[in-house]
């Protein structure tokens, strides 16, 4: 049986490699645009996912932006001492720790998201409208049907 050649195989042709480059990419957009509100893309998806569902628990954010749970404490501990989020108990389960944005995080969240916009704009802007909408689909397509392969799957939607 023949040795496959490892010198056979282009880096630059491979999915995983290029996903991974696109995040280190993106990451460093989202730093260069957001950067000096020290926001990062992990504690924006987390104020960004509590703006829109108040009072969402730390378990179900952790599911939602796709983190395991001992992370997204670490996440909802420096946003917190930041004054950007606050922890309350469930009226219906004191051992349940329910999130909420604060007026400060409220603001942080009203500020960074023309830039975060900016960001995505700027991800895409090789690519038409049409190109876009088929990267998008075809994107969702891979993280839906990839997710349970993550060692912190996402809920899926």
């Amino acid at each position: 049986m023949n040795k496959p050649d490892p010198a056979a195989l282009g880096i630059d042709d491979m999915p995983g490699h290029r996903i991974r480059r696109l995040h280190q990419i993106s990451v460093g957009i989202f730093l260069q645009e957001l950067g000096d509100a020290g926001l990062t893309p992990v504690q924006f998806a987390a104020l960004q996912t509590v703006a829109h569902s108040p009072g969402v628990d730390q378990r179900t954010l952790a599911g939602t932006i796709a983190l395991d749970t001992s992370t997204t404490g670490g996440v909802v501990d420096r946003l917190e001492q930041r004054g950007w989020l606050e922890r309350r108990n469930a009226p219906q389960d004191r051992r349940v720790r329910q999130l909420w944005l604060t007026d400060a995080g409220h603001e942080a969240l009203t500020q960074a998201v023309p830039a975060v916009q900016r960001v995505q704009e700027q991800i895409l802007d090789p690519l038409d409208e049409a190109d876009r909408q088929t990267f998008l689909r075809l994107l969702h397509r891979l993280v839906d049907s990839n997710n349970a392969h993550s060692r912190a799957p996402g809920d899926p939607r």
